[in-house]
């Protein structure tokens, strides 16, 4: 009988289950009523952000079913002709007009020949269409020329790439009407307007969605006639190209108190285009960020008047800009930022592994010396991995993507990984790093770091707020529809589609958490990727594929247990997000070495990135599970999923030496590394003369080995010459070495000395560096003057 029983409750549940005209209103509604308690408010501005830009490859490897086919589908980006003659020749002949001393220690700017040359060249137009005059270059051409112009210099990269960025030209293109593109699109593209967007105000930083900044919706007259316009007033700081735009995209939350628009009074955030010369534009003081003299600055403006009209897309667009914003977003932050700091990497890795070879301590190269190694070992694996970051990501803005979660985790970990980089360069160096000067590269470099962490999205809110956050609700395949079905105003159609949503996330959770107990059973055995992915390659795939079905089921659980709060347990949600990223990051370097052709010699470049990407994925996990809220399922997941352990060790010391020896060795593996450098051929050049010492070293090496030899024989014993600048004299003069030998190592010795040297000054540069110049003059009153 109680058998009997059981079986007709469970089949009335089955019915219940099956037949929706049942399940909505005796499951699905009270579970809904739940959800929508749980569910915390969320603004209009945040529903934007949420729904912004598109999903792409993140969101196969977030749902645990990673399809590696698809990823290697993609087709290797390249350039037209006419882009890489522009990177060849244009890019090149702006990187030799150019001298980062000089710039940010010297003029405080780039010499008006290169600002000239990088506006008639179009530099400022890449990403303006041919039909209004402009490059019309794909987003993997853009993203080559930032990265080569980084290599040479921070305020000629960032010059460049801000026009061609998040701002006036993106936004017109996008949403301008055609008076506007007609008038404004051109310009640009000759370099006849220069633009600046002014977003960031000292209130409102990260959350930019809070500006103060305002307009009112009035009538006025303008220009001889009643106008409608508005009354707008900023304050506005951190402004890129502020101090000398011509024209000023502007961004503000606009009211319509008397109802001259319609019957909505707060309109919203709103973006407008304002000449520098319009009346009551205040533009011109600067921001000294990090002692790199890029143009960037304040702007204010008190109760401007200003018609409609300069709404970008005209009165119809008013309170669309946050909108505008958050959809025009990830395209330039997935080029902007990962493209200047994956060359910046490029740089220190080429100065980095040249100057460890060039650099002798204890009569050995210090490139030998295991801690240099170590270090070196650090650069040359995270060089090639911003590498693959920022060519994958560029490909998908060309396949027509817009990846909101893509373009954060790749500006998070490409700078993060590039701080790393210039961290470990500046190791390298040691003494030769921390004292400025002409001839010190890195130094200047090392102070500019916190920049690129900074801006676009300060690097602690990406990683705790944004890249599990969005990319939860953004990649997840039923959540987003969940959360719309709950705010939807017609509950009856609310209904029906959170039933449907709803009833799919159980089932995709109950199979991602069966996949991955028989995955954690197996060792992950049967998650193997195919034949799509190489066999030295194979093997990481499967780890990936097992780990991104675990994250899978975690992350479900996650958002079942904290709902709403998830929002605030940031470092649960950091890490979270550090597990999505890595495992992108990881098969980003597999993509770079299948598409680069499967080069034996890059194999242990991919070896050390995918498991240094392992190792910290373990890490997080463990961070997880040891801090879930409720830390007895924090215990029985860990179990339940990785029964064996957590993956994920370090890669290997010996792995590690076979890549630092790869940057200190001239050849095609180092240059592949660093594909994009700018390479200045004068041995006068800081870049350049690391290029002719390094061939100059190499070729004296057998000569050293000979006078090493003698020396062991005792040859030299006693003498004073016998030093380490003087023996190879003696060695000629004893005929242990040749004349012409000789020439090799003085020749070596000459170009190693300007390779080392360390610069100095006259002891009144304390003027200098105080902002005084000889004649008592400050800079402001200078900057005035001129």
């Amino acid at each position: 009988m109680l058998s009997l029983l059981i079986l007709i409750v469970i089949a009335a549940f089955g019915l219940i289950l099956v037949i929706p005209a049942l399940r909505q209103p005796l499951l699905t509604a009270p579970i809904l009523k739940g959800f929508r308690r749980s569910l915390p408010a969320m603004s209009d501005t945040e529903k934007a952000a949420l729904e912004a830009g598109t999903v792409w490859w993140e969101a196969d490897l977030f749902r645990g079913a990673p399809d590696w086919k698809k990823l290697q589908a993609i087709a290797r980006p390249s350039l037209t002709q006419e882009e890489q003659s522009f990177v060849d020749n244009e890019v090149e002949e702006a990187c030799r007009m150019v001298n980062e001393w000089k710039i940010n220690f010297e003029d405080h700017d780039m010499p008006q020949a290169v600002w000239d040359y990088i506006k008639q060249k179009g530099f400022l137009g890449m990403i303006i269409p041919k039909s209004y005059g402009g490059k019309g270059f794909s987003a993997y051409a853009h993203s080559q020329v930032v990265a080569k112009l980084s290599t040479r210099s921070s305020p000629l990269a960032i010059s460049v790439m801000v026009p061609n960025s998040l701002g006036p030209a993106e936004l017109l293109l996008h949403y301008g009407t055609e008076a506007q593109k007609d008038h404004y699109l051109p310009r640009l593209a000759r370099g006849e307007e220069i633009p600046a967007f002014a977003l960031t105000s000292p209130w409102a930083g990260s959350d930019a969605a809070s500006i103060p900044d305002y307009g009112i919706v009035c009538k006025q007259m303008w220009q001889g006639k009643e106008t409608l316009g508005m009354r707008v007033t900023w304050n506005k700081r951190y402004i890129t190209l502020a101090p000398v735009c011509t024209i000023l995209g502007l961004a503000f939350r606009l009211y319509d108190p008397d109802g001259l628009l319609g019957k909505t009074k707060d309109l919203g955030i709103t973006c407008a285009l304002v000449p520098h010369d319009h009346p009551g534009v205040q533009i011109g003081r600067r921001h000294i960020p990090m002692n790199t003299y890029f143009m960037n600055g304040p702007t204010q403006g008190d109760d401007v008047f200003m018609p409609l009209d300069f709404i970008i897309g005209g009165p119809a667009m008013a309170g669309q800009g946050w909108r505008m914003l958050m959809e025009c977003l990830s395209a330039g932050r997935a080029i902007s930022l990962p493209s200047a700091n994956a060359g910046l990497s490029q740089l220190a890795a080429r100065v980095a592994g040249g100057y460890a070879r060039i650099r002798n301590q204890f009569k050995t190269p210090i490139s030998r010396f295991e801690g240099i190694e170590e270090a070196l070992a650090r650069v040359a694996g995270n060089t090639y991995m911003n590498e693959a970051v920022r060519t994958l990501s560029a490909a998908a803005i060309d396949l027509g993507q817009r990846p909101s979660v893509v373009s954060a985790i790749a500006k998070y970990h490409v700078t993060e990984r590039a701080r790393q980089v210039v961290t470990d360069s500046m190791d390298v160096l040691g003494g030769k790093g921390i004292c400025l000067g002409p001839s010190n590269i890195m130094g200047l470099a090392y102070q500019q770091m916190p920049i690129g962490i900074t801006v676009e999205g300060a690097n602690i809110l990406t990683r705790s707020l944004i890249l599990f956050g969005q990319g939860a609700i953004r990649c997840h395949p039923f959540l987003l529809a969940e959360m719309q079905a709950a705010q939807d105003p017609d509950r009856a159609k609310g209904l029906q589609s959170f039933d449907a949503a709803f009833w799919g996330h159980i089932r995709y959770t109950l199979g991602n958490g069966l996949r991955s107990v028989f995955h954690g059973l197996s060792g992950a055995k049967f998650a193997g990727p195919g034949a799509s992915v190489s066999v030295e390659m194979r093997g990481y795939a499967r780890q990936i594929n097992r780990l991104s079905t675990a994250y899978a089921f975690l992350a479900d659980i996650s958002m079942l247990m904290l709902g709403g709060s998830l929002k605030r347990k940031e470092k649960l949600s950091a890490r979270l997000g550090d597990i999505l990223a890595l495992m992108f990051l990881a098969s980003c370097v597999i993509k770079r070495y299948e598409m680069e052709g499967r080069i034996r010699e890059d194999a242990d470049l991919a070896r050390w990135c995918i498991e240094d990407c392992l190792n910290k994925i373990h890490t997080a996990l463990d961070g997880v599970f040891n801090n879930f809220p409720n830390a007895l399922l924090g215990r029985v997941l860990k179990g339940l999923l990785f029964p064996w352990g957590l993956p994920g060790k370090s890669p290997s010391d010996q792995l590690g030496h076979r890549i630092a020896q790869l940057l200190s060795n001239p050849g095609e593996a180092r240059n592949r590394l660093t594909p994009i450098c700018f390479i200045h051929d004068s041995e006068h050049d800081p870049v350049g003369v690391i290029e002719h010492a390094l061939a100059a070293v190499i070729a004296a090496e057998p000569i050293d080995a000979k006078i090493r030899a003698a020396e062991k024989q005792g040859v030299f014993k006693n003498e004073p010459l016998a030093n380490s600048r003087d023996i190879s004299g003696l060695a000629a003069q004893r005929g242990v070495i040749s004349q012409e030998e000789l020439t090799v190592i003085k020749r070596r010795d000459e170009l190693r000395d300007r390779v080392i040297h360390v610069d100095d000054f006259p002891f009144e540069i304390h003027a200098k560096a105080s902002g005084q110049h000889a004649d008592g003059s400050d800079a402001e009153s200078r900057l005035r003057a001129a």
